[in-house]
């Protein structure tokens, strides 16, 4: 086991963090806050593009810790605070069934601060109190929370009655990809590189052979049997380039979608000056880049969202919505 350094746990918290049991961590986004606030009409890209409700949804991580340092990343890295700590030594997991239990009671517990704002409607705040919807895709790498617990977590939260269980990875463990005996509702894999040497330069693997093990998962996708998709994180300077690098990989993938996506300017990667806002795309070379990646691939672009900086690609005629 290693313990969790104090002073980048404060820094976490500084970022709104709320840490749950063990190793959870919880984190109302963005969109779930404007949505309650604009009656809805304002959401997150994943209610566009695939029917997840932004008021529903419980943003988690059962793992603190990653095998990458992406330059980009949001989340604070022990580097940024001069940290030296080994995060692939972390072995403190909570088990699902109560994971679940501290996630959805931490996540209520922020929600009832909401009620003293006039702007947030209340029958919307009154279903964020019943969420159905649960991603790990806060901070960390939740694929080193293990095949047989992340399984049994998907299992609990589909018995409870969540409609839906997105699962966002770097990719870094295939091992634990192909051992899943429950599948998420959805499969995130992020490419950033469209080869080894950007891979290195802007993913910063802590791990033995990741772009390896980034291969071998996307070559993973096909197995799975529920919707997959290959999201990439864009900057500008770094790793938008080289669309037909990028295009041997999703033609090797053959994921559901693709999710040709901005960095944006937030958090620690642009805080700390890991990224500076001119790596920001703007959204017309996001579309311009899915345009080429469409022409070599055979992907249509079916819709896109600004204030995002995200394009949804895909073989499909249209998406599969979980509505």
């Amino acid at each position: 086991m290693t313990q969790f350094p104090e002073k980048l746990k404060d820094a976490y918290r500084h970022q709104r963090y709320h840490f749950v049991g063990k190793a959870g961590l919880v984190k109302p986004c963005r969109w779930l806050w404007r949505s309650l606030t604009t009656r809805g009409s304002e959401h997150c890209y994943k209610q566009r593009f695939y029917g997840i409700r932004s008021h529903r949804c419980v943003q988690f991580t059962p793992v603190p810790v990653c095998s990458e340092a992406c330059l980009f990343c949001w989340r604070v890295q022990p580097a940024d605070l001069g940290i030296k700590w080994d995060e692939l030594a972390w072995s403190e997991f909570d088990d699902p069934a109560t994971l679940i239990d501290l996630c959805v009671k931490e996540h209520k517990r922020i929600l009832t601060g909401y009620g003293s704002n006039w702007k947030v409607n209340r029958e919307m705040l009154r279903e964020a109190m019943s969420p159905n919807h649960m991603t790990a895709s806060l901070v960390g790498e939740p694929t080193m929370y293990g095949a047989e617990r992340l399984s049994a977590l998907f299992e609990e939260a589909f018995r409870r009655g969540f409609k839906t269980v997105f699962l966002v990875s770097n990719g870094t463990f295939p091992e634990v990809l192909s051992k899943l005996s429950v599948e998420p509702s959805q499969l995130y894999i992020s490419l950033c590189a469209p080869n080894e040497e950007t891979y290195l330069r802007i993913c910063r693997p802590r791990i033995k052979d990741g772009w390896k093990r980034l291969s071998d998962s996307i070559e993973l996708l096909k197995s799975f049997k529920c919707p997959t998709v290959i999201r990439m994180t864009l900057a500008r300077g770094f790793n938008l380039k080289d669309t037909e690098g990028y295009s041997k990989l999703v033609l090797k993938g053959e994921s559901t979608y693709v999710e040709p996506k901005a960095a944006m300017n937030v958090g620690y990667g642009f805080q700390t000056g890991r990224m500076k806002h001119e790596n920001m795309p703007r959204h017309s070379e996001i579309l311009e880049f899915s345009k080429e990646l469409s022409n070599l691939t055979g992907y249509r672009m079916l819709d896109d969202v600004l204030k995002s900086g995200v394009v949804l690609m895909s073989r499909l005629e249209k998406p599969i919505r979980f509505d």
